[in-house]
């Protein structure tokens, strides 16, 4: 089994095309990542068009990438923009169960503004206590994707494993010199990966092993073959950096490189 971001092309617009591509090139799963960063709501209607394409493509979802929203934002110091960010990740959620899939990604709001970070902090708080009922009504689970380490530790310290949990994403955490010591300590909370590869200059999102990247895929396999992640390689990469232009092409190359990382993490079970 092999997962693909369906945003490889592009994260908004009609999502059919890169879904039977995606399948045409062999996987098996789709990480779900349109609309990951808008206030856009999913309809019943756009949920179970979207439902009877995984089916005719064959292909399942392995989780779901979230929006933190732009102005529905679930950490907004203003009320309104805050409980509208709690209707917006509800609806991620309800999407999440209607399309089979367990795991919800979502960003911390941005806790760097000393004058503002308790007020966010609280905010926060209040959006998680909201969602939790309805996220263990539907068998759900929130998975925080790192970005500050610090933060997401307190975040994971103060709910339980059955409701949060870590997304790792290898590219985020090759930009920091500690990111793969943090895994090691959070292990025990992993439940989602995006697995991708940059040069630790910037969030590039190439395929793993691309030239002149520098992922530790080594040492971040025998960390996924002992951790709490117990799903398949999901690839978070995207194409449009590639310099490539064939879309088959790029996808086939992105199934080599998935596979051969599944067979380094099997290696180290």
């Amino acid at each position: 089994m092999l997962s693909m971001t369906t945003d490889y092309m592009t994260d908004t617009g009609c999502p059919e095309p890169y879904l039977r591509r995606i399948a045409e090139a062999g996987y098996t799963h789709v990480h779900w990542c349109h609309q990951w960063n808008t206030d856009f709501l999913y309809d019943d209607c756009e949920v179970d068009r979207i439902a009877c394409w995984l089916r005719e493509c064959g292909l399942a979802v392995t989780d779901l990438h979230g929006s933190a929203g732009k102005e529905k934002a679930w950490g907004s110091p203003r009320e309104y923009e805050r409980l509208a960010g709690v209707e917006l990740v509800a609806n991620r959620i309800r999407m999440a169960e209607r399309l089979g899939a367990d795991v919800v990604i979502m960003h911390l709001p941005d806790l760097k503004d000393p004058a503002m970070r308790e007020i966010t902090w609280d905010q926060l708080r209040r959006s998680l206590d909201a969602l939790q009922p309805r996220a263990r009504e539907r068998g759900v689970r929130i998975a925080i994707e790192n970005g500050p380490f610090p933060e997401i530790d307190r975040v994971l310290s103060l709910y339980g494993p059955d409701y949060l949990g870590l997304c790792y994403d290898c590219g985020h955490g090759n930009l920091i010199p500690d990111g793969l010591d943090w895994l090691e300590r959070l292990k025990g909370r992993l439940i989602s990966v995006h697995l991708h590869d940059n040069d630790g200059t910037a969030d590039q999102h190439n395929l793993p092993f691309w030239p002149g990247c520098t992922v530790n895929w080594e040492r971040l396999a025998r960390i996924l073959a002992t951790s709490a992640y117990t799903k398949w390689v999901s690839m978070e990469s995207t194409m449009k950096r590639s310099g490539m232009t064939d879309e088959p092409a790029w996808l086939a190359q992105g199934f080599e490189v998935g596979t051969r990382v599944t067979a380094m993490i099997e290696r180290s079970r």
